[in-house]
C-alpha cells in the first residue's frame, strides 16, 4: 500500500488529543506484572509494542512472538529470565532476529537466569528455563553503549532478586533519559532505587501497587513540531504534554526552538506556533540522549534547507531499521545529501557525525520508502507541506502511533491510498 499525501494550505491549525506514551506504557506494565495486586492505568498506549507487550504477560503459551517491537523483545527477555517457573521460548519478526541480545542475555546469565540461543549466537530466538538466583554477583557489570533498553530490562526485574541488584555502567551510556525514567516510574511505585556515578543500585523489595496515568508521547508530538516548523503559520494544540516530563524527548520543544517553532505550555498540553525569527542556516544537535528524535530533525532541516550536523547517533543502525542508511537514501530523493565523516581530530571526539546538506526539492512526485520503520513514515510525513509526496506502506505507523494519519487528517492533509 501507499498513501498519497499533499496539503492546499500551507498553515497548520487544530488540536491533536496525543495516545500514550508507549515508552512509559511498557515500563508500567512489566511493573504491574510484578505486583502482587492488579492496579488500573489510564490512558495507555494503544501502539502494537504495548498491545503485544499487554499479551505476552498474561500468555500461558510455551512460545511467545514479540514481532517487531524491540522494547518488548528486551523488556521479556529479562522478566522471563528472572521469573519464569517453566520453559519459555521468545521469538520475533525477520528483523528481531537480526537485533543482538548478547548483552542482556550474558548479564542475565550471570544473575542467574538460564537462556539459550536458539539460533545464531547473540541473536534471538531465545529459550528461557526457569532460573537459579541463589548464586547472583554483589554488582553486575554492563556496557551502557549499546542499547538503554538493556539497563531498563534489568532494573524493572531487579526487585525480584534476592539482595537486590548492583548495577555497574561501563562506557558511553547512551539514551540516559529512558534509563531515568525508569528509575522515576519504580519510585512511584515504592522502588527508592538510587544511580550514582555509573552505580545503580535496585534494592530487593515488592512493588507497590498503585493507580497510574501514562503522560502523552513526546516523541509523537516530535512529527506536529517539524510540520509546524515547515508551514507557513497557524497555532496548533497538542493536549496531554507537561513541562515537567519523565520523556528524554520532551527536549524536543527546545530543539525546535532553534528551528522556528514557539512552545506555550498550556493547562492541557502545548501550543505551538510558528516564530517570527526565522531559523539560523546552521543546527548542531548531539542525539545521543534522544536518538528517536534524530530522524524527525534530519528531515526539517532538510525541509528547511538548514545545515545540520547530527552526532550521537550510534544506535541508529540497530533500530527497526538502519535508520542512518535510511535517511541518507529517501532524502536522497529530494536532493539533500547525509554525510557521515568519521572524526580524526581526537581519540575524545564522537566516532563520526552526520551532515545534513542541500533544501528538499519536490521535483515529481518523490515516493519514500519506510524499512518496516515507524518513525520513518510519520519524519517525512510533514515534508507534503512542501508538495505533494507518496510514502509506502503507510501501516508501519502502528507499531507507536496507529491513530497518525487520521489525526493529520484533522489538520487538512488530504490523503489518497492505493
Amino acid at each position: 500500500m501507499i498513501v498519497h499525501l499533499e496539503k492546499a494550505h500551507k498553515t497548520i491549525n487544530g488540536a491533536i488529543h496525543l495516545d500514550g506514551s508507549k515508552s512509559i506504557s511498557n515500563r508500567v506494565l512489566v511493573i504491574r506484572a510484578l505486583c502482587p495486586d492488579d492496579f488500573p492505568i489510564d490512558h495507555l498506549s494503544g501502539s502494537d509494542d504495548t498491545r503485544t507487550l499487554q499479551q505476552l504477560l498474561s500468555s500461558e503459551e510455551e512460545t511467545l512472538d514479540a514481532g517487531a517491537a524491540g522494547t518488548t523483545f528486551r523488556f521479556m527477555t529479562a522478566y522471563l529470565a528472572l521469573t519464569t517457573s517453566r520453559r519459555r521460548i521468545l521469538t520475533g519478526s525477520e528483523r528481531m532476529l537480526q537485533r543482538p541480545i548478547g548483552p542482556l542475555v550474558e548479564a542475565l546469565r550471570k544473575l542467574g537466569g538460564r537462556i539459550k540461543y536458539l539460533g545464531e549466537e547473540g541473536y534471538p530466538p531465545l529459550q528461557i528455563e526457569p532460573p537459579d538466583l541463589s548464586a547472583a554477583p554483589d554488582c553486575l557489570e554492563i556496557d551502557a553503549g549499546m542499547s538503554s533498553q538493556f539497563i531498563s530490562a534489568l532494573l524493572l526485574a531487579g526487585p525480584v532478586i534476592p539482595g537486590g541488584l548492583q548495577l555497574r555502567l561501563t562506557g558511553q551510556v547512551v539514551s540516559r533519559p529512558y534509563i531515568d525514567m525508569t528509575l522515576n516510574i519504580m519510585r512511584h511505585f515504592g522502588v527508592e532505587a538510587s544511580f550514582d556515578d555509573n552505580l545503580i543500585s535496585v534494592p530487593e523489595k515488592q512493588y507497590q501497587p498503585k493507580a497510574f496515568k501514562v503522560e502523552a508521547d513526546w516523541s509523537a508530538a516530535s512529527y506536529y513540531y517539524s510540520m509546524m516548523a515547515l508551514a507557513e503559520g497557524g497555532k496548533l494544540s497538542l493536549e496531554g504534554l507537561f513541562r515537567e516530563s519523565l520523556q528524554g524527548d520532551s527536549v524536543v520543544a527546545d530543539l525546535m526552538s532553534r528551528l522556528g517553532v514557539e512552545t506555550e505550555f498550556t493547562e492541557g498540553g502545548v501550543q505551538l506556533t510558528k516564530s517570527k525569527t526565522p531559523p539560523k542556516p546552521f543546527f548542531e544537535q548531539d542525539f545521543l540522549s534522544c536518538p528517536d528524535l534524530a530522524q524527525t530533525l534530519a528531515v526539517t532541516c532538510a525541509g528547511l534547507g538548514v545545515h545540520g550536523l547530527f552526532t550521537g547517533l550510534e544506535t541508529l543502525r540497530i533500530k527497526e531499521t538502519d535508520r542512518i542508511t535510511a535517511l541518507k537514501n529517501e532524502l536522497a530523493k529530494v536532493g539533500v545529501m547525509v554525510v557521515n565523516i568519521p572524526s580524526r581530530f581526537s581519540k575524545k571526539a564522537p566516532k563520526e557525525f552526520f551532515s545534513i546538506e542541500g533544501k528538499a526539492q519536490l521535483d515529481g512526485l518523490p515516493c519514500f520508502r519506510t524499512y518496516e520503520d515507524h518513525r520513518m513514515a510519520m519524519a517525512f510525513a510533514p515534508l507534503a507541506l512542501l508538495g505533494p509526496i507518496e510514502i509506502e506502506a503507510p501501516d508501519v505507523v502502528s507499531k507507536s502511533y496507529p491513530g497518525f494519519w487520521k489525526d493529520i487528517e484533522r489538520l487538512g492533509f488530504k490523503l489518497e491510498y492505493r
